[in-house]
């Protein structure tokens, strides 16, 4: 048996549990790549499946329960220290708390097959104060849909995962140097274009003193608010005088003066 294999026969109920728990913590790990070849694996014998789903579900659920806490007591400054590990965070909190108005408590389960949206989807349930029994409720059955959907997928398609497992142990230490550059590149790009990103919103902000200034000498402005209907609930304070609308509907409106300086605000 080649090394690969050798070592998730070897180690593989641990090998999932640090996966799926530091992955629910928001690090880039492969746990859905651990899940379907530990379903493979069980299909041939060498592990339970019943207890690859019940690690998977601890390690998981570890993970959210920790989340929730930190976003019950601490609020949104948890969601923008998550999403600053994301690699695309400037609407990593945005399309979470959409799906929550769309969706609701729905959007929890939903979340754990939605990059990005999973990341933030849990403290965001703390921080609306989803009452806790019914959280776990709902998280508890994303996660067994999640982890059992991946392991079951490897469960059925054990042949084929198997010949690909033995096909990149074949690559050895090639491979490994090729997917690191690929993952490396992949996350240089995405920073750069962060960088980027955030540069010309430098050139373009203006902090909220100096939006008062403005106000205050009678300057003619029109001030768009546009946080999310769940923003507006959980924070009913206003520049006074905004006008509250969302971002999809920008375009749309026809109110908007196009003779004032237009000033818009979200989170």
């Amino acid at each position: 048996m080649n090394e690969l294999l050798a070592f998730l026969v070897r180690y593989g109920y641990w090998v999932t549990l640090g996966s799926v728990f530091f992955e629910q913590m928001g690090l880039p790990l492969p746990a859905v790549p651990i899940l379907i070849g530990m379903g493979a694996l069980a299909r041939s014998g060498d592990f339970s499946l019943p207890g690859v789903l019940l690690i998977a579900l601890t390690g998981s659920l570890a993970a959210d329960l920790i989340w929730y806490y930190l976003g019950f007591h601490y609020g949104r400054s948890v969601l923008g220290v998550l999403c600053r590990i994301s690699l695309e965070p400037d609407y990593c909190i945005r399309r979470t708390e959409d799906a929550f108005v769309r969706r609701g408590i729905w959007a929890l389960p939903l979340a754990k097959f939605v990059p990005g949206l999973n990341a933030a989807a849990v403290p965001l349930a703390g921080m609306i104060k989803i009452r806790f029994l019914r959280f776990l409720a709902f998280d508890t059955a994303g996660l067994v849909l999640w982890s059992g959907g991946y392991a079951t997928l490897g469960y059925i398609f054990r042949n084929e995962v198997e010949r690909l497992i033995l096909y990149l142990s074949k690559l050895g230490t090639s491979f490994g140097v090729t997917a690191g550059m690929v993952v490396g590149g992949y996350i240089a790009y995405k920073y750069i274009q962060r960088r980027r990103f955030l540069k010309t919103l430098t050139v373009e902000r203006i902090t909220p003193e100096e939006l008062k200034a403005i106000m205050d000498t009678k300057h003619d402005v029109f001030v768009l608010d546009l946080r999310n209907q769940l923003d507006v609930n959980l924070d009913r304070f206003r520049i006074p005088g905004a006008f509250h609308t969302l971002p999809e509907l920008l375009e749309q409106e026809g109110d908007i003066p196009r003779d004032k300086e237009v000033i818009l605000y979200c989170t």
